[in-house]
């Protein structure tokens, strides 16, 4: 059977024009990248988890749901952690759960744009939607992001190729500039490539802003030669829709946040002589939900601390890395993440040393550490629910496919059921 416009649920792009063809032994996949292509092809896992583990055993679903509640429920201060390949309405149920316990939530971006959220809270987002840049951009700036590689569809769907309604030629009337200390794939589609010494974002966008407003430079600053800076600031200003694609370069060097409010700042300068906007590659499918969801849930992005009764926020206390590597969270449950590969060693350690619960689709290095796994649904595949894409617009994703589970409809439903037998345990 022929599935069409389907929405993608691996990364931000959450690409809605996928077609799949379910048959009885095989799976194909129609308009998807490899990285979509591969996480379609987990319908049919033979790893997929499909029956609850307790201690390293199979166990019975009310006792696995019963033991998560246990667990949770006699936590001092536990840890919610949501991955970005559920829906925005799981999050939800688990931000609910995090309050009522007294606990911590955190999801993705606490380990990726983080840096990014935290610039836009300094000088706010001059931003639009992927369908603006399609139609309407002729300068694209990628600056620390190599998207043909982490998001191979951006440049067919949206910025580089495809025609816009005031862009009929596509790719011939664009301008393509990567600001990036190495060499990359994107780099070779590149009009002109500014090879910026490692970790000099912050004085590279500080001296463009300088000749912006009609200061002179005679030094190269980053690496960067003073004619190509004034180059790069007159096509900036001479554009007629410029956008700057950021990317988890600029937010891992040294500055951090601080280079993303520069950038956002920037760009709200160069909106005096053209339109200019900003966009985040964003990595996961999802990750930008979370933060929506969260914000308007607490007031804050991620990293929310519900201990005292309030939601308090303040990143290198309330967030991941750093409450597992004091030790400050003495239970964990993850859902729909694997903190298990990408947690540096002392958190690592304190995550093996505590109860951890998983709710999660196949075995990972998580689960093989976790004292209760339980099966998870495959969101925008055997549930709907609702997606973020990376410029904020939500998709909503129709399922296609049945699960092979008998007690969950969903990821949500999953959770809901966690947290009344928590609230059924406490009274």
């Amino acid at each position: 059977m022929l599935h069409k416009d389907i929405t993608c649920s691996v990364c931000g792009l959450a690409c809605d024009d996928i077609d799949i063809e379910l048959t009885k032994n095989d799976i194909k996949v129609y308009n998807a990248c490899s990285m979509g292509e591969a996480k379609y092809h987990k319908l049919r896992d033979p790893n997929r988890i499909l029956k609850p583990i307790i201690d390293g055993k199979e166990a019975g679903w009310k006792d696995a749901i019963k033991k998560t509640a246990e667990i949770l429920g006699k936590a001092k201060r536990p840890l919610i952690f949501m991955g970005s390949e559920i829906s925005t309405e799981s999050m939800r149920v688990g931000i609910e759960m995090a309050e009522y316990l007294g606990g911590v939530v955190d999801g993705n971006s606490t380990m990726c744009h983080g840096p990014t959220v935290l610039g836009i809270q300094e000088a706010g987002l001059p931003s639009a939607t992927l369908g603006e840049v399609k139609n309407r951009a002729d300068l694209l700036i990628y600056w620390g992001c190599n998207p043909i590689e982490s998001h191979p569809r951006l440049l067919s769907r949206y910025s580089l190729f495809p025609r816009g309604y005031f862009r009929e030629h596509g790719g011939q009337e664009r301008t393509v500039i990567v600001v990036d200390p190495r060499k990359t794939p994107t780099t070779e589609l590149a009009d002109l490539h500014i090879q910026i010494e490692p970790n000099k974002d912050f004085e590279l966008m500080s001296a463009i802003g300088a000749v912006i407003n009609g200061h002179d430079i005679d030094k190269a600053v980053g690496g960067v030669p003073p004619q190509t800076i004034r180059r790069l600031a007159e096509m900036m200003k001479s554009c007629k829709y410029g956008v700057i694609f950021v990317g988890l370069g600029i937010a891992s060097s040294v500055g951090k946040y601080r280079n993303l409010e520069k950038a956002m700042r920037l760009v709200r300068n160069i909106n005096k002589y053209s339109r200019f906007i900003l966009l985040a590659n964003r990595g996961h499918s999802n990750v930008a939900g979370f933060n929506q969801i969260m914000t308007w849930t607490s007031g804050y992005p991620f990293g929310v601390d519900y201990s005292k009764g309030i939601p308090r926020f303040n990143p290198g206390e309330t967030t991941t890395v750093d409450l597992l590597a004091r030790g400050e969270v003495d239970a964990v449950l993850v859902v729909g993440a694997d903190l298990g590969a990408h947690l540096p060693r002392e958190a690592i350690e304190h995550l093996a040393d505590i109860p951890l619960i998983s709710v999660e689709v196949a075995h990972c290095p998580t689960t093989l550490l976790s004292n209760v796994v339980i099966p998870d649904v495959l969101n925008a595949m055997e549930c709907e629910g609702t997606f973020y894409r990376m410029d904020n617009v939500p998709i909503h994703v129709r399922k296609f496919a049945k699960s092979p589970l008998k007690e969950t409809k969903s990821t949500v439903d999953t959770l809901k059921q966690v947290l009344a037998e928590i609230k059924k345990s406490k009274g």
